[in-house]
């Protein structure tokens, strides 16, 4: 009995069928030249559609003007009972590894990794075990773990604290870097690039970020 008690334990506790994906924008022909440092997007649409906006068309810019321009959309595991958000974290940036693995093929160097809204927190998950090249957070970037929604954590989440020894830069609103500027860590760091645009999907926005990877020269 106790091997069938366990047997139902762990099938309660597989993950749901659902699955991430990732898919390679190689630059095309005609690209003026091949950037041999790769561009990660990270997003997670089941877990928050926002962070997906704007991405494919940022991605295929950028694929034309000859960066490898990678897209992963990481899908939340659902557990019963319910992974803490420690944990839940870990599987999503293991997850996020597995995928980049499967995606890069060869690159000369680490990535330079993008995330928009909630995935910002993959990114940083990321980050704090793993070499990138640079990192830009957009959009609707928590101040603290701590106001992240119950909605998408539902435990509290350490907060993270990683060094930032690369080139890191935040791209949001005006109103959305004041707010940041008061209690969000990166945003106090003076070696944090701050970028602000009125809209994320402009080309204002997509100037920002072609001007951050020239001056990384990248």
């Amino acid at each position: 009995m106790s091997f069938v008690r366990g047997i139902h334990r762990a099938i309660s506790r597989a993950w749901s069928p659902r699955w991430s994906s990732s898919f390679v924008r190689n630059p095309p022909s005609s690209a003026p030249r091949e950037v041999p440092t790769p561009l990660l997007f990270v997003s997670a649409k089941d877990w928050d559609v926002d962070s997906t906006r704007g991405i494919d068309a940022i991605a295929t810019t950028l694929s034309m003007q000859g960066f490898t321009c990678i897209q992963c959309d990481i899908s939340r595991p659902t557990t019963d009972p319910p992974l803490d958000s420690d944990k839940f974290m870990d599987h999503l940036a293991a997850d996020l590894k597995s995928q980049i693995r499967l995606s890069f093929l060869t690159a000369a160097f680490p990535p330079v990794i993008f995330a928009r809204s909630s995935a910002t927190l993959i990114a940083q998950a990321y980050i704090s075990s793993n070499p990138v090249s640079a990192m830009m957070l957009m959009g609707n970037i928590p101040s603290t773990n701590a106001d992240v929604p119950k909605s998408l954590l539902p435990t509290p989440l350490a907060e993270f604290n990683f060094e930032p020894k690369f080139p890191i830069a935040l791209l949001t609103s005006p109103r959305e870097m004041e707010r940041l500027s008061k209690t969000n860590r990166l945003a106090q760091d003076p070696q944090v690039e701050l970028l602000t645009t009125e809209d994320l999907e402009s080309q204002d926005a997509f100037l920002k970020i072609e001007d951050w990877l020239d001056d990384l020269g990248i």
